[in-house]
């Protein structure tokens, strides 16, 4: 069992100054130069000159952007203005939310990042599958130099495709976020908000591929990364103990808490773009169109979001609970909640793997948001239809050969033959196939299958999401990503998730990533024009803002625009 990490929290000392001790960065009184040294390995100690030349530096107190903060230096009061954000030392910004200050770092962009800020209560005790509850804040001065844990998840389906991560969650600290905020004047900046994938099963916010440091500093803008709670925790569909789309509501937890402490941070409420790749982008768009979080989200950018894959329907859904009650021994329990939030983690984790053993071979996991629970009033395909989205910017897109992630590492789709993928083509099944391998002279049936469910679950939906923002006059850009690794010996192509390096700057993150491969000057260009086409249109609702290439929206027709990565 993973050990519980104490919130970091740096508490008043007796004489009423922060607690040097308990900070993992201590400021020594020494003249002419204090040196703060990290007590963990996260970041490597950096010399910070006093003002004057003059020791004994006070670590500061947290006031509203604009205020004053009086430092104590060898005795002498010294009144310092503070500008950008609240007050701060040179390597420790300090901003204040309403649930108490939080310290951060300042990177070496001078983008200042926030990792770790809880957000919610912890979802433990009698709290497991609850809606989240706000957090009762913190004494002191929370740190927030790290990422916080993730959320409890067994590994990835996609390991494969995009590398596999150390474990690193905690069940009773997994509801943070992080935050980063360009230096400068204290502007309200416009704010992303992101949402990772992982078919509601894995990943995490606080992930070094999500790192927003160099968006950020990118497009001026302010950017939020945030875990939501996943698989059996988040998403387990049992009305009677109150387990109903916890994951949806994390995400709507993130967005009013966005709302109500982004201005600290130098970002501006009014305008918050709602970001996300694969289950990301399904989330995305439920929350812009879900009557409950509407209003707080102004723009949506939607990556390689399963257009053809609808919430699922209750029915569905007891099903998968009643399998995994069965899995876990607990089918004919009175009182299955008391049951489940006594186990350990680790058994509803294993009891969870054991389930998607069982129905595997779908692209959608047993537990997904159910249709008609909080957060998924409708459908957001059948809201966007009519009209829910008009108003909002919206960018979107996918990448050239998706399902080559789902499908490129599974023999049995691997050996299907012809006469069994034309049965899975449906009306005009001839017709379809030849028109998909004579793009690809010598296909397989395998790739042909490949190329055809990608338009299908990816593709298509992207055309009509556009397709009806364009007949409600209102903007989408839409995109189709297709750079290839140099290196492809499992020919994937532009696979699902291809461009999430790209966009967040993080190609050294995913450096053993097959879907990357080896990397070039080239590459870097391609993610500084991405990634600013993306950071450009949350900060001005047009990715060929600020000089960059001409990006026009998508308008009906016979020949749409689709900028090409």
């Amino acid at each position: 069992m993973m050990r519980r990490r104490r919130p970091r929290v740096s508490s008043p000392g007796a004489d009423g100054v922060r607690d040097r001790r308990r900070h993992p960065y201590s400021v020594a009184g020494r003249r002419g130069a204090d040196r703060c040294s990290p007590r963990h390995g996260s970041r490597p100690g950096r010399a910070v000159q006093a003002p004057g030349g003059l020791a004994d530096v006070s670590l500061t107190y947290p006031f509203r952007r604009g205020g004053r903060v009086t430092s104590v230096l060898a005795g002498r009061a010294v009144r310092e203005v503070c500008r950008g954000m609240d007050c701060e030392t040179r390597e420790r910004p300090v901003v204040a939310t309403k649930y108490g200050p939080v310290r951060g770092v300042r990177e070496e962009n001078g983008v200042a990042a926030f990792r770790g800020v809880p957000y919610a209560a912890p979802p433990v005790g009698a709290l497991r599958f609850a809606a989240p509850r706000p957090h009762p804040g913190w004494e002191g001065t929370y740190d927030a130099a790290r990422p916080g844990p993730s959320v409890p998840q067994n590994p990835s389906r996609l390991e494969a495709v995009m590398g596999a991560r150390v474990p690193d969650w905690d069940e009773e600290g997994c509801l943070n976020l992080n935050v980063w905020a360009p230096p400068g004047d204290p502007v309200r900046r416009p704010v992303l908000v992101w949402f990772h994938g992982g078919g509601f099963t894995s990943g995490s916010g606080g992930w070094d591929w999500y790192d927003g440091g160099r968006l950020a500093a990118l497009g001026d803008i302010v950017v939020v990364t945030a875990n939501y709670r996943l698989g059996p925790l988040g998403y387990l569909w049992l009305p009677g103990i109150g387990a109903e789309n916890a994951g949806c509501l994390d995400q709507g937890a993130v967005l009013r808490w966005v709302r109500d402490n982004i201005e600290a941070f130098g970002g501006d409420p009014g305008r918050v773009t709602v970001g996300g790749q694969s289950a990301g982008a399904f989330s995305a768009l439920h929350l812009a169109v879900d009557p409950a979080t509407a209003p707080l989200v102004h723009q949506v950018v939607a990556e390689s979001g399963p257009w053809d894959l609808a919430p699922q329907e209750p029915a569905e859904a007891d099903g998968a609970a009643a399998d995994f009650l069965r899995i876990l021994g607990v089918e004919g329990d009175a009182d299955p909640g008391a049951a489940l939030r006594a186990r350990p983690v680790e058994e509803l984790l294993a009891g969870y793997a054991r389930l998607m053993a069982e129905r595997a071979g779908g692209v959608a996991p047993p537990m997904y948001p159910v249709l008609g629970g909080p957060g998924v009033p409708r459908a957001a395909m059948a809201a966007v239809a009519d009209g829910a989205l008009d108003g909002k910017g919206v960018l979107l897109g996918s990448t050239e050969d998706e399902m080559t992630a789902f499908f490129a590492f599974n023999p049995a789709v691997q050996a299907l033959g012809r006469e069994e993928v034309l049965a899975s083509l449906g009306d005009d099944a001839e017709a379809r196939y030849a028109s998909y391998a004579a793009r690809r002279p010598g296909a397989t049936p395998a790739r042909v299958l490949t190329d055809a469910v990608t338009d299908r679950v990816f593709g298509d939906g992207v055309r009509e999401i556009a397709a009806r923002c364009a007949a409600g006059d209102h903007p989408a850009y839409v995109y189709r990503f297709a750079r290839r690794p140099s290196v492809d010996e499992a020919g994937l192509g532009a696979t699902h998730c291809a461009e999430l390096p790209f966009l967040f700057g993080t190609l050294d993150a995913f450096a053993v990533a097959p879907m990357l491969g080896p990397v070039d000057d080239g590459d870097r260009e391609l993610a500084a024009a991405f990634g600013g086409a993306v950071a450009a249109f949350v900060s001005a609702g047009d990715p060929s803002a600020h000089g960059l290439s001409s990006w026009p929206p998508y308008l009906a027709g016979s020949d749409p625009f689709v900028r090409r990565f």
